[in-house]
């Protein structure tokens, strides 16, 4: 497999994944701004999307989206324990926080990115995205992850956005159980391993 990926993307929680799980996979990093691979390869022909994270397989498939990435990935090894079996409760609850995490963590934060926006604009996007924090406080202030059974997919997936808010001065310190989930995942060596690959 290649996990093609760009440094301080959200391509960082499917490589979380495939090192929790010890998979082998090659990365390849890809420039977002000229959409060509380190070696030059046009990445607009693997993924014509034009983001990351992209998931090529052996027989040649490309996936993205990084929901459908990590549920992909963890089913590998279902028996780490990283999603819940497909057909039950607790899986439907996993993909109930992974779409949260997608539209309102990552796509809140994501509207920071944007420049063109004024300053009113970016006041306005982060009161909305603070509601989202003290809902996930509401789940994190009772428990360490935000599955009852323990780490999972959706664990590594936030961690990752989350990483985002001190570009936008954004302390995750007025969100304790925020700031604390964000320095337990980082402590896991399959994060740090993949942060050391990515240099970040």
């Amino acid at each position: 497999m290649k996990l093609y990926y760009a440094p301080n993307a959200c391509s960082l929680a499917p490589h979380i994944v495939l090192r929790e799980l010890d998979l082998p996979f090659e990365l390849i990093r890809v420039d977002n701004r000229t959409k060509k691979t380190l070696v030059g390869d046009d990445f607009l022909a693997i993924n014509p999307k034009g983001y990351v994270a992209a998931l090529q397989l052996n027989n040649g498939e490309v996936l993205t989206e990084g929901p459908a990435l990590l549920q992909f990935i963890a089913d590998l090894r279902p028996e780490s324990g990283l999603v819940p079996a497909n057909g039950t409760f607790e899986r439907v609850r996993l993909q109930e926080w992974l779409n949260f995490i997608s539209t309102e963590i990552h796509g809140g934060l994501g509207w920071l990115f944007t420049s063109q926006f004024p300053e009113e604009v970016k006041a306005l996007i982060k009161e909305r995205l603070f509601k989202r924090f003290a809902v996930l406080c509401q789940t994190l202030e009772r428990q360490e992850y935000l599955m009852v059974g323990g780490f999972s997919v959706a664990d590594g997936y936030l961690f990752t956005v989350l990483r985002w808010a001190p570009l936008f001065a954004i302390e995750l310190g007025q969100w304790p159980a925020l700031a604390r989930f964000q320095a337990r995942i980082e402590q896991r060596p399959a994060v740090k391993a993949a942060l050391a690959a990515e240099q970040v």
